[in-house]
C-alpha cells in the first residue's frame, strides 16, 4: 500500500555534493507545527514511526499521535518504535542465542524451514563478560587471564560460532576487543545507515545490556532491554513503548579544576533519582551541555538505569562530529551524519526555551564535588571528604537505613591474617623495575612509541610471600579500574596514569594483599596509556591489564586468598571494594565484600595506595613517601592542563581503523582454535553450558485458550487468575536483578553447585552464574540465590538479624509445621503440589541490569504473580514477556500493611481482559480462615503485551508469527 505521508520523502546534499533521501521531519512539521518543539529524541522516534509507517505493525495513527506529543498528558498510548540493529553481550547473548537455536528446532520438528527463523535487523554480539581476575599485579596477567577465560568457555564460544554460520545477520566481536558500551560507541556505531532503497535513517538500537546507554553520547537512540524483548527487535517487531515523558536537563556552566566526569554522573544520578525519572527519556540541553566533549557524555549516558531513566540522551552536534573523526569513521560517513542531521534540523545542542519538555531539572557544573558512590547503591553520593564519616555512621545503623549493623565497638579492631601473600600473582616484583621518564608531552608520537623495555620485562616475577598481615573493617581490599562507565573518557583514565606517576615519584605504594586490576573498556585505552608512557606507572602500582571486558563490576573480580576470606567471614569484617564501574550492589563484587564505592579512576588508584575508607583523602595524608613523609591527595593530583596535554594520544582516527581492523582480519589465536559445528539448526550436545531451553515444550502454532492457573477456578472469565497460590517470598525494597539471578560465584552447597558436583563439574570449574546462563538447569536453581537476598518469611532472629541467602518455607498440602529449604527446592515441591506461587517486594523491584534471566527463571520455579510497591522498567517488561503478572500496590498499600507472613494462600483477580494498567483483585486467605481483600493495579501496560501474556510469553508470539508467514 502507498506510505501514507510519501510527499515528505526528501533529499538532502552532503558537503561534498553526494545526495541521500530521507524522510523529512521538516516537511512533516507542515502538517504538525509542533514538530520544530519536540525533545529531540522524541523526533528521532518520530523519523522511525514515520519511515516505516506500512499501515500494519505501524500506522498513520501512530505518526499523527508521536508528532502531536504533549510534554504532559497521560501516557495510555503505546509507540512501535523500530530499531536500526541489535547489540547483545555475551552473558546475555548467549541465552539468546539459544532462543534462536531452540526456536529452529521447534521449526525443524513442525515440518517449517528453520530458515525462517532469522534476524531482520543486524546483530552483533561483543564477548566482553567473561574474562575473570584470577590473575593480577603483572604483565603477563592478561595472557593468563584469557587462557583461562577460554578453557571455561570452549563450550559456549562453539556455540558462538555455530550461530555465526548459522544466521545471516549474526555477527561477533571476538573476546579481547573491549566491553560491548565501548566497542559500540568507538567501532559498531555508524551514526547514520542507508537501506536497500538508499533512504538515510539514524542509527538506533536496543542492547541487551541496561547500559546500552552509553550510545546516547553521541546522539543515538537506544537503550537496554532484557533478552526476550530484544529477540523480537531481531526477528522484526517494533520496540512497543508507552509515549515517554521526557525530562530536559539543563546545564550550565563548567567543571571545577579537580573534578572529574565521575564526579558530575554521581552528581546526575544523585539529583535524577530524586526527581523520580524512572521511565522517562532525559534529554540534556544548554550552554554546559555543549562545553562536554563526547566520553563525558557517554559516561552520563552510560549511567542511565542507575538514575532509572531509559535514556540519558545528548544531541548531535560539533562536538559528535570530532569524537567520529577521532575514532576513525570514514570522511563519508563524517559528512553524511552531518549533513542528515542538518537537513532533519536536529544539528546542535538546544538552548534554554527552544524546546518543550515535561520538567526542566538544572545543574550548575561548577557546583560539582569530587565523590564516590556507595557503600550498596549507586544513586548514594557521598562528598569525597564525608567518606569517612559516612561509613563510620553506617558501620552501626540498622540494614533498613542501608547500614551493616556492627557494634561501634569492633570498627577498629584489627584482625591478624598468616600467609595472605599466598596469591596468584603477586603485586610487584622483589625489586621492580624503574618506570621510563614520561615522553615530553611536547612531542608527536605517532608510530614514535617511547620505549618501555625496563618496565616490560618478559620474565615472571618471582613469588614474594606477604605474611602476618592485618585486616579490618574498612580496608580496601579490591581496587579496580574496571570496563564500564569510566574507561571509554580519556580524561580520567589519564588522570589516573598520571596521579599513579605522581604517586610513585613521591615513593608511595600499595600493599601487596590490595587486589588491584586494570580492565580498559578497549584496546585503546593501552594503546594512549603506553603512547603516554603512564602504564609502567600504573603497574608498578599493581595496576596491570588484566583483560578488556567487564570484570569487577559485574563480579568477575575473582577471589581473595582463603586466609583473607576466612577472617572476613569469623570476624564478620565490612571490608571494602573501590571501583570505576557503576554498580555496586550488595554481594555483586565480591560476596564477601560488604561495602562498595563507586569512583573515578584516579580516586581508585588514591585509595588503594590509602588501603582504607576510613582515612579522609581531603584532609589526612593518602599515605608515606619518600623519608616517610606524609603525602597529600593534592600532592599528586593532576592538573587539568597536564590532562589537556595528553588528550591528544588519545584520538587517533588511524589507530582506531586499524585496532579495530583486527576484529575479522586478526582475532587473535585463541580465537581462531575455536570451532563449533555447521548447520541451520544445532545439534544439542550433552553440556552443562547450553541446553535446549524450556520454554517451547509442548508448542504449538495456536495458541491453547488460557486455562485456571493453580487450583480452583473455571470457565473463561477465570483464565488469567491465580488461584490458592502459596507465598514463596516476602522482600523489601530495591531488590535487585543481582539479588533475583545473580552473576556472580557459584557457591558449593547451594542447588546449582550441588547440581553442577552431581554432573561432575568440580568447584574449580564451576565458572560464574553469567556464563552458564545457556543451561537452564544451572539458571532456575540460581534464581533467588545471591547469597545476600533476605527473605522476610523467615523469623528473624533476637537480636534482630535476618538470614541471608535464597531460603523460604515451604508448606506442604497436608499441614504440619512449614520447613526451610531452599527456593529451588521448594518451587519444585509447589509445581509437584499443583500449587501456584507468587512473590510480595516493596520499592523498586527488579532494579539493575536488563537480566531477562531473573524473569525465565522466576517463570520456571512456577511464580504465577509479583505484588510489589514500584518495578523498574526492565524487568517488569521482561516478566510480562514470560508470562509472568507484575502487579503494583495502590496507594499506602504493601505487604506489611496487610501483616503477611508467608502462612497465607493468595488469589489474584485481573480483569479478564486484561486491559492494560487495569485494577484487579487480590485475596489473601489467612491460616484461621479470614479473608482481607485489595485492589492493586495490572502491570500490563500496553495492548502488545496483553497479546504477549495471552500467548504464554513474547518468544511463542513471535515464533507463531514467523511460522505462519
Amino acid at each position: 500500500m502507498p506510505h501514507a505521508f510519501a510527499d515528505t520523502l526528501k533529499s538532502f546534499r552532503t558537503a561534498s555534493g553526494k545526495s541521500g533521501k530521507f524522510y523529512s521531519l521538516p516537511a512533516l512539521a507542515k502538517q504538525f507545527p509542533k514538530i520544530n518543539r519536540l525533545p529531540v529524541s522524541m523526533r528521532i522516534v518520530l523519523e522511525s514511526v514515520l519511515r516505516n509507517c506500512d499501515g500494519k505493525k505501524v500506522t498513520a495513527d501512530h505518526v499523527r499521535q508521536v508528532a502531536s506529543w504533549f510534554p504532559n498528558a497521560d501516557r495510555n498510548e503505546e509507540i512501535p518504535f523500530v530499531v536500526a540493529r541489535v547489540i547483545l553481550q555475551d552473558f546475555t547473548g548467549v541465552p539468546l542465542l539459544a532462543d534462536l537455536a531452540a526456536m529452529r528446532s521447534v521449526a525443524a520438528r513442525l515440518g517449517k524451514r528453520p530458515g525462517a527463523v532469522e534476524p531482520l535487523v543486524p546483530v552483533d554480539l561483543v564477548v566482553d563478560h567473561s574474562i575473570m581476575v584470577d590473575h593480577y599485579g603483572t604483565k603477563g596477567s592478561i595472557d593468563l587471564n584469557m587462557k583461562l577465560e577460554f578453557q571455561r568457555n570452549r563450550e559456549r564460544y562453539e556455540f558462538l560460532r555455530w550461530g555465526m554460520q548459522a544466521f545471516d545477520t549474526f555477527g561477533v566481536v571476538p573476546p579481547g576487543f573491549g566491553i560491548v558500551h565501548q566497542v559500540n560507541l568507538e567501532y559498531l556505531a555508524r551514526g547514520i545507515h542507508r537501506g536497500q532503497d538508499g533512504v538515510c535513517y539514524p542509527d538506533s538500537l536496543v542492547g541487551t545490556d541496561s547500559h546500552t546507554t552509553m550510545i546516547n553520547g553521541i546522539g543515538v537512540v537506544g537503550w537496554g532491554v532484557g533478552g526476550i524483548e530484544a529477540e523480537a527487535a531481531m526477528l522484526g517487531q517494533p520496540v512497543y513503548m508507552l509515549t515517554p515523558d521526557v525530562v530536559g536537563f539543563e546545564l550550565t556552566g563548567r567543571l571545577r579544576e579537580g573534578c572529574t566526569a565521575t564526579d558530575l554522573v554521581l552528581t546526575v544520578t544523585e539529583i535524577l533519582r530524586r526527581e523520580k525519572v524512572v521511565g522517562k527519556f532525559v534529554e540534556f540541553f544548554g550552554e554546559g551541555t555543549r562545553t562536554l566533549a563526547v566520553p563525558d557524555r557517554a559516561t552520563i549516558g552510560n549511567m542511565a538505569p542507575e538514575y532509572g531513566a531509559t535514556m540519558g540522551f545528548f544531541p548531535v552536534d560539533e562536538k559528535t562530529i570530532e569524537y567520529l573523526t577521532g575514532t576513525g569513521r570514514t570522511p563519508e560517513e563524517i559528512e553524511a551524519v552531518e549533513a542528515y542531521f542538518r537537513a532533519q534540523g536536529l544539528f546542535g545542542v538546544p538552548r534554554a526555551g527552544e524546546i518543550d519538555y515535561t520538567q526542566v531539572v538544572k545543574l550548575d557544573l561548577g557546583q560539582v564535588t569530587p565523590s564516590l558512590s556507595g557503600p550498596k547503591r549507586p544513586q548514594d553520593r557521598i562528598e569525597l571528604g564525608k567518606v569517612a564519616s559516612q561509613f563510620t555512621r553506617l558501620f552501626s545503623k540498622p540494614p533498613t537505613e542501608n547500614g551493616f549493623n556492627q557494634s561501634a565497638d569492633v570498627l577498629l579492631t584489627r584482625h591478624l591474617v598468616r600467609h595472605a601473600g599466598e596469591v596468584p600473582s603477586p603485586k610487584v616484583p622483589a625489586n621492580p623495575p624503574t618506570p621510563p621518564a614520561a615522553p615530553r608531552f611536547e612531542m608527536e608520537m605517532e608510530g614514535n612509541k617511547p620505549t618501555l623495555a625496563a618496565a616490560h620485562a618478559e620474565a615472571p616475577p618471582p613469588l614474594v610471600e606477604v605474611e602476618n598481615i592485618t585486616i579490618g573493617n574498612g580496608d580496601v581490599l579490591i581496587a579496580a579500574i574496571t570496563s564500564c562507565t569510566n574507561t571509554s573518557n580519556p580524561g580520567v583514565m589519564l588522570a589516573a596514569g598520571l596521579l599513579a606517576k605522581k604517586a610513585v615519584e613521591a615513593g608511595l605504594t600499595v600493599k601487596p594483599h590490595i587486589k588491584t586490576s586494570l580492565a580498559p573498556g578497549s584496546r585503546m585505552v593501552t594503546d594512549y596509556l603506553t603512547k603516554t608512557g603512564l602504564m609502567p606507572y600504573l603497574e608498578k602500582l599493581g595496576f596491570a591489564l588484566v583483560g578488556y571486558g567487564c570484570t569487577t563490576c559485574i563480579g568477575n573480580s575473582g577471589d581473595l586468598t582463603t586466609d583473607i576470606n576466612e577472617a572476613i567471614t569469623k570476624s564478620d569484617l565490612v571490608c571494602a571494594a573501590v571501583l570505576s564501574g557503576n554498580r555496586n550492589f550488595e554481594a555483586r563484587i565480591h560476596p564477601n565484600i560488604k561495602a562498595n564505592f563507586l569512583a573515578s579512576p584516579p580516586l581508585v588508584v588514591a585509595y588503594a595506595i590509602a588501603g582504607t575508607v576510613l582515612r579522609d583523602l581531603m584532609t589526612e595524608p593518602v599515605g608515606k613517601g619518600k623519608g616517610g613523609k606524609d603525602v597529600f591527595l593534592g600532592d599528586i593530583w593532576p592538573s587539568s592542563d597536564e590532562i589537556h596535554k595528553l588528550m591528544k594520544f588519545a584520538m587517533s582516527g588511524k589507530a582506531f581503523r586499524d585496532n579495530y581492523g583486527k576484529v575479522r582480519s586478526d582475532p587473535g589465536e585463541l580465537w581462531k582454535g575455536i570451532h563449533g559445528v555447521s548447520g541451520e539448526t544445532y545439534t544439542w550436545p550433552t553440556s552443562t553450558y547450553i541446553a535446549e531451553p524450556p520454554f517451547f515444550e509442548h508448542f504449538e502454532m495456536n495458541p491453547l485458550v488460557a486455562q485456571p492457573q493453580g487450583v480452583g477456578g473455571a470457565g473463561k472469565k477465570e483464565a488469567v487468575s491465580v488461584r490458592g497460590a502459596r507465598v514463596m517470598a516476602l522482600f523489601g525494597d530495591s531488590i535487585t536483578t543481582d539479588h533475583i539471578s545473580p552473576a556472580g560465584s557459584i557457591k558449593e552447597t547451594s542447588p546449582a553447585g550441588q547440581w553442577l558436583l552431581a554432573h561432575g563439574v568440580q568447584k574449580p570449574d564451576f565458572n560464574s552464574y553469567g556464563s552458564r546462563r545457556g543451561n537452564h538447569e544451572v539458571m532456575m536453581r540460581g534464581t533467588f540465590a545471591n547469597v545476600r537476598i533476605k527473605n522476610l518469611m523467615i523469623p528473624a532472629a533476637a537480636d534482630g538479624s535476618r538470614e541471608e541467602g535464597g531460603v523460604t518455607l515451604y508448606r506442604g498440602p497436608g499441614g504440619g509445621e512449614p520447613k526451610k529449604m531452599f527456593i529451588y527446592d521448594a518451587a519444585m515441591k509447589y509445581i509437584a503440589d499443583g500449587v501456584p506461587t507468587v512473590v510480595f517486594a516493596g520499592e523498586e523491584y527488579g532494579t539493575g541490569s536488563s537480566r531477562d534471566w531473573a524473569a525465565k527463571g522466576t517463570q520456571l520455579l512456577g511464580i504465577k504473580a509479583v505484588i510489589a510497591k514500584s518495578f523498574e522498567r526492565i524487568h517488569r517488561s521482561n516478566l510480562v514477556g514470560m508470562g509472568v503478572l507484575p502487579l503494583q500496590f495502590q496507594g499506602s498499600d504493601t505487604w506489611q500493611s496487610l501483616r503477611l507472613t508467608g502462612d497465607e494462600t493468595i488469589d489474584v483477580i485481573p480483569d479478564p481482559e486484561l486491559r492494560p494498567r487495569s485494577p484487579a483483585k487480590v485475596i489473601v486467605t489467612r491460616a484461621d480462615g479470614s479473608t482481607q481483600e485489595i485492589t492493586v493495579t495490572l502491570r500490563i501496560d500496553t495492548p502488545i503485551e496483553v497479546d504477549y501474556y495471552r500467548h504464554g510469553g513474547i518468544l511463542p508470539f513471535v515464533l507463531r508469527q514467523l511460522l505462519a508467514a
